[in-house]
């Protein structure tokens, strides 16, 4: 999973990325501190590893990892140049979804583009501006293939459903909002690597005393997101950094008297997951236990795909056990006694919490 950190400048891109990576890229109070993408992986925490790794003794754990890209703010005219231009633009073509951080929190010291909290603006701003830069784009690739289609009748579909995509554009509408019934549609929008194609999550970035009294502006946002369907990540930027740099146990103890479950980290890549379908299956043995991270409704073939091609090309069969009927039964042996260790065809859709071995010819 890939994720795109965007937003207007100073909206706490950099304060977020910071405390998710535990990285050190400059977070200042002026706009623009961000001139290159920040670009960092961090490993999925899921404790069922752990777990497994006790119940196997494996040499190695190989946690499941996002990349999170940190992309310099986005200001009014970024598409014609504006800000530090369209150059940073290209960066956000290449995540899977984005992760639009809007600022909610009052800090007469943080200085804000407009000189006012309205996360609705902002959004606004950075939609615009996404939709002009997926037209410019569009217009051009439309020019060559309607010139194409004149001779190949082929390319005609290719036309229709690119000037969709163009009055969709132009009436301010994201390119995601448009639903292709036919897989093969589907499939050509995808490789246009349109941005507004790319789902979206929106990140509240609160004042800590918002995080148990929720103000004007977070309310509004949450409202916005339920009327595009779409999820809202709450987070108090300033916070999670000062959390971050806290030992295992006084984070556990500080999250507490916060009121809050989990950290940052875990709550946006439980949203991120959520928001992208994917789920988790795992695999285990002496050498490796291991996290695989695959769209929701893969089946056991294309799961064992993800492992390696050899998997997939060879696939027999797969031994599937739920995480928590193996936990249960405390050894794989013991679980296949009690009948929790089932054979599985190439058909079966893997469920999150799979741990699977999967039986193949070379």
């Amino acid at each position: 999973m890939k994720l795109g950190i965007v937003g207007l400048p100073n909206a706490g891109k950099t304060t977020l990325y910071n405390a998710i990576m535990q990285t050190g890229a400059e977070a200042a109070d002026y706009p623009f501190s961000t001139v290159s993408p920040n670009v960092g992986k961090v490993p999925v925490p899921d404790e069922r590893l752990s777990h497994l790794n006790e119940m196997y003794s494996s040499k190695v754990v190989t946690p499941a990892s996002i990349e999170m890209v940190d992309i310099a703010g986005l200001v009014k005219g970024a598409s014609q140049g504006e800000g530090l231009g369209n150059q940073f633009l290209g960066h956000i073509r290449e995540v899977d979804a984005l992760v639009h951080v809007v600022r909610c929190f009052e800090d007469e010291n943080v200085t804000h583009v407009y000189d006012s909290i309205d996360p609705l603006r902002d959004i606004e701003t950075i939609n615009l501006e996404l939709i002009f830069a997926d037209l410019e784009m569009l217009e051009k690739r439309l020019v060559r293939v309607a010139k194409t289609a004149r001779t190949d009748k082929t390319m005609a579909r290719e036309v229709e459903i690119l000037e969709k995509i163009k009055t969709t554009l132009e009436e301010g509408q994201p390119a995601r909002s448009i639903i292709w019934s036919n897989p093969d549609d589907q499939k050509l929008v995808e490789s246009l690597t349109l941005i507004t194609q790319k789902p979206v999550l929106y990140a509240a970035n609160i004042s800590e005393d918002e995080i148990t009294n929720p103000g004007e502006a977070m309310t509004a946002l949450k409202d916005f997101a339920a009327s595009e369907g779409t999820t809202m990540f709450v987070s108090c930027a300033k916070l999670e950094a000062e959390i971050a740099t806290l030992d295992p146990e006084e984070k556990a103890m500080f999250l507490q008297e916060m009121g809050l479950n989990e950290n940052g980290l875990a709550r946006l890549i439980s949203a991120g997951y959520e928001l992208l379908g994917l789920i988790s299956f795992l695999t285990a043995g002496p050498k490796e236990v291991r996290a695989w991270t695959i769209r929701r409704g893969l089946n056991a073939k294309q799961a064992a795909g993800k492992i390696h091609s050899d998997l997939e090309r060879g696939f027999i069969r797969a031994e599937v056990v739920a995480y928590n009927d193996l936990m249960d039964a405390g050894t794989y042996n013991v679980a296949k006694e009690r009948g929790a260790v089932r054979v599985e065809g190439k058909e079966y859709i893997v469920q999150d919490g799979d741990v699977m071995l999967i039986r193949f010819n070379v």
